[in-house]
């Protein structure tokens, strides 16, 4: 079972690097200048990884919300990185991202692992 947990929290974290490089790669592709297109690829992942580091994560700063509200909350960020690949003409990359997200999330959710181990 520690493998198959393992596996599971392994895909979750691909997930989130693949949210986090998705809304950079919306973020490059909106119709601005090049400088601006740069800096929001830089700034968009930025934003998402603090909210996500200080809200979302097992090792959050401020774990203000209770387990079921940060799984969806997170789903929500996922559901939003999906929606950027779709917005950027990557339609098949984000519903195949979107059907993997839910699928890691609700495995996550219904085998409880959300709670870190030391």
């Amino acid at each position: 079972m520690k493998s198959i947990n393992f596996f599971i929290l392994t895909a979750f974290f691909l997930l989130e690097l693949g949210a986090i490089a998705s809304f950079s790669y919306w973020a490059y592709h909106l119709y601005t200048g090049t400088a601006v297109k740069i800096i929001l690829a830089i700034i968009a992942p930025l934003v998402i990884a603090t909210i996500w580091g200080v809200f979302l994560s097992p090792k959050a700063s401020l774990p203000i919300f209770p387990f079921p509200l940060r799984t969806t909350l997170k789903l929500v960020v996922f559901v939003f990185a999906s929606v950027a690949l779709y917005a950027t003409g990557k339609s098949g990359l984000g519903v195949t991202f979107l059907i993997i997200s839910v699928l890691i999330v609700m495995t996550v959710f219904i085998l409880n692992l959300h709670e870190v181990k030391m």
